[in-house]
């Protein structure tokens, strides 16, 4: 596998260092200023570069199974999602903060139907702050739709988590932040977003 990644290497050496060295200086000199933060699964089919066609600098991701983002909660423990919020938040200034789901989540799926017996130690209680919200999605829609629902009830549940940061909360209020909830098909390539209805409706083109 290596050998693939050298080879991939070797053609971002070739095809586009050369286009995109003066960039990459200037961002070593510099330092990032992303204009957003985003919150995606760690799904290889769902690369968020890729689909918002951004430069390097641009974007600020965290990549977790699900695209989850827990409460606040401040108790000196390891908290991945969180410090990665508090340094794009109040370090780097971010203007949005972008969760972005996707089709066939394997993290939702195993709120649904349970965690594969080989991912219990770490997989089972990371998904487990989501099942209750799935469960009350698998209660309320016809079985064909759940797995669709639940995936955009999941961004809506990291939404809602994210304004339990009471400086990304404060920020929204001021209009500083925007909160922003995304779900990417991968089969069709479309983009729906969050809004008012219960919902994702298709992504304006602002």
């Amino acid at each position: 596998m290596i050998t693939k990644l050298t080879q991939g290497y070797r053609r971002f050496r070739e095809d586009r260092w050369p286009s995109k060295r003066a960039e990459y200086e200037q961002l070593a000199v510099k330092g990032q200023k992303p204009h957003t933060l985003i919150v995606a699964c760690s799904d290889s089919r769902a690369d968020p570069a890729l689909i918002f066609d951004t430069a390097p600098g641009e974007l600020f991701v965290v990549r977790n199974v699900a695209n989850l983002v827990p409460p606040y909660e401040p108790d000196g423990k390891m908290h991945g999602v969180s410090a990665a919020l508090e340094f794009g938040v109040k370090v780097l200034g971010v203007k949005q903060i972008v969760v972005m789901g996707h089709a066939g989540c394997g993290g939702v799926n195993a709120m649904i139907h349970g965690t594969p017996d080989s991912c219990r130690d770490f997989v089972l209680p990371w998904v487990e702050q989501g099942a209750p919200t799935v469960k009350r999605v698998c209660e309320s829609y016809p079985a064909d739709q759940v797995e669709r629902v639940a995936e955009e009830a999941i961004v809506k549940l990291s939404l809602e988590n994210l304004r339990t940061f009471p400086w990304i909360a404060e920020r929204e209020a001021s209009g500083e932040l925007k909160l922003v909830g995304l779900h990417f098909g991968i089969a069709d390539g479309v983009l729906t977003r969050a809004g008012d209805g219960e919902r994702f409706e298709p992504l304006a083109q602002d």
